[in-house]
């Protein structure tokens, strides 16, 4: 009885007899004269589905389970929604990320906004900020030009707060509060950084006279924060409180000022009497230097009494150096005192006075660091007045010193100091200090 054959040919597996495996064909075939099937493997299984492998489920051989390959049209349309749906996974991924990033600078922004509101602006500043769509940014880049560094931050807010400012002030008919509060921040970033600011000056005080400005004086019901405002514009308006200025003094304080707001108590930016304000206002005019040396002061506290002195003996220097730039100084004799126009006291003596002063209340604010946590910030006018005194500092160097711990760690006094160092290193008393600031593109505020 023959046996199943399981690796015979085809033949004969079929009718279950022994292969003797021969090749190309079997002897048992050739010798029964039939047709040998061969011995290559067969895929075929009936209507039955494969249970496991590469082929599992099917119900055919591979050559017939295979599906066709795509044409060319269909084949590139599949790929690019497979590409299209990748894209949109990507785009949602990095839409989250951006989404975060908003997000996170919107809190930074919102934290620098609220560093920046002082005690006058704090409560009106919703409203100011819906009258004026820069300040927000203003305030923001405001409070990044208080660092000691220049950083891209900054650059990028004031780009921005400077482009939308203009845009608004070339729109305005009425200059609104919250404009105006946003042109006086603005200026106070260009001070501090000597950007070009005086023309913003000029442009606001354009569209205010344009709106009755001139009978400010004249009206029964005055909005006090407006008069305010325009009293932060007449400070900074003072040539003698600015070095390299590009635009004329309008003459704010004295035109507009002077004749509405009272003539007593502290204007609360600068730190100083309206008083003396009056006198720098003064300053190129009527102001001798008589007038600031008879000038009698004001009641307040030791530390102002300090700021004050301090400032009326700068006065004096800044009449004597428009008066007559080139004068040297003068020996001890005080002849001089029985001119009516002039102050008795020398060049030498006034800069003694003055970095005493600063001194003094620089120790006294070491003692008491509370008492007025801002009246350091004030002193920026006189000791810059007091180097540009280079003939007095060449025969005193401790006193450049003096001047170089006294200036506060900021952008805007690391610029003024340069400028300084480069007057005393050329000890030139004829060299302006105005036109040195020009030459390297400066417009710098000594507030």
């Amino acid at each position: 009885m023959s046996t199943r054959s399981h690796q015979g040919c085809w033949t004969c597996k079929r009718r279950r007899r022994r292969c003797d495996n021969a090749r190309p064909s079997c002897q048992n075939c050739s010798e029964r004269g039939a047709a040998c099937e061969g011995y290559e493997v067969r895929l075929r299984w009936g209507t039955g589905i494969a249970s496991r492998g590469h082929f599992t489920g099917a119900d055919k051989p591979v050559k017939n389970t295979m599906p066709p390959r795509q044409r060319g049209r269909q084949r590139d349309l599949s790929r690019e929604r497979r590409r299209r749906v990748e894209l949109e996974r990507d785009s949602a991924l990095d839409g989250s990320r951006e989404l975060e990033l908003a997000v996170s600078q919107r809190v930074e922004d919102e934290v620098l906004f609220n560093e920046s509101r002082d005690s006058m602006l704090h409560p009106r500043l919703p409203q100011l900020c819906q009258e004026s769509s820069a300040l927000y940014s203003i305030c923001i880049a405001f409070q990044l030009a208080l660092s000691s560094t220049v950083s891209s931050q900054f650059c990028e807010y004031f780009d921005t707060a400077l482009r939308t400012f203009r845009s608004e002030l070339a729109c305005s008919t009425t200059l609104s509060d919250g404009t105006l509060t946003s042109g006086l921040l603005l200026c106070s970033i260009g001070l501090m950084h000597g950007l070009p600011w005086t023309i913003h000056l000029e442009g606001m005080h354009n569209i205010l006279q344009s709106h009755g400005l001139d009978d400010l004086h004249r009206q029964s019901t005055q909005n006090h924060f407006r008069i305010h405002l325009l009293e932060v514009m007449g400070v900074m308006d003072l040539t003698c409180l600015s070095v390299g200025r590009q635009a004329p003094e309008i003459g704010i304080w004295r035109r507009y000022c002077q004749p509405v707001i009272p003539r007593y108590g502290i204007e609360p930016v600068s730190g100083l009497p309206r008083t003396l304000l009056d006198i720098f206002a003064g300053i190129g005019a009527e102001t001798t230097e008589q007038t600031l040396w008879d000038w009698p002061g004001e009641p307040g506290s030791f530390l102002q009494c300090y700021l004050w002195e301090a400032h009326r003996l700068a006065g004096i220097l800044t009449v004597r150096k428009q008066a007559n730039p080139s004068t040297p100084i003068p020996d001890n004799n005080i002849s001089a005192w029985r001119q009516s126009a002039k102050c008795p006291a020398d060049t030498y003596v006034l800069v003694a006075r003055i970095l005493a002063s600063l001194n003094a209340l620089r120790l006294a604010t070491a003692e008491c660091p509370a008492e007025d946590v801002f009246i350091n910030n004030a002193t920026l006018f006189p000791m810059f007045v007091a180097g540009l005194e280079v003939g007095v500092l060449c025969h005193k160097p401790e006193w450049k010193q003096t001047i170089r711990k006294g200036l506060l760690d900021s952008h805007q006094c690391g610029i003024l100091f340069s400028l300084l160092e480069e007057l005393w290193q050329k000890e030139d008393p004829n060299l302006n200090v105005h036109e040195l600031a020009r030459r390297r593109g400066l417009e710098m505020g000594l507030l």
